[in-house]
């Protein structure tokens, strides 16, 4: 995922990404790679982040 895929997912600008993917006490996981478009990052470990920081927003959290 890319920041504008998490940003979607969030509900969140891609600055307000940016802010959460470089604050280290948000504990955001480290991109899987940094291209020349920006960082990418594991689609799974994106939504383990959001179950653990964001639980209203996890995927299964409609179902519950």
């Amino acid at each position: 995922m890319g920041t504008a895929e998490i940003a979607d997912r969030l509900g969140v600008t891609p600055a307000r990404v940016n802010q959460i993917t470089d604050s280290v006490k948000l504990g955001f996981p480290r991109p899987l790679a940094r291209l020349r478009m920006g960082q990418v990052w594991l689609a799974a470990d994106v939504e383990m982040w959001i179950r653990e920081h964001r639980p209203a927003l996890a995927e299964d959290a409609e179902t519950d």
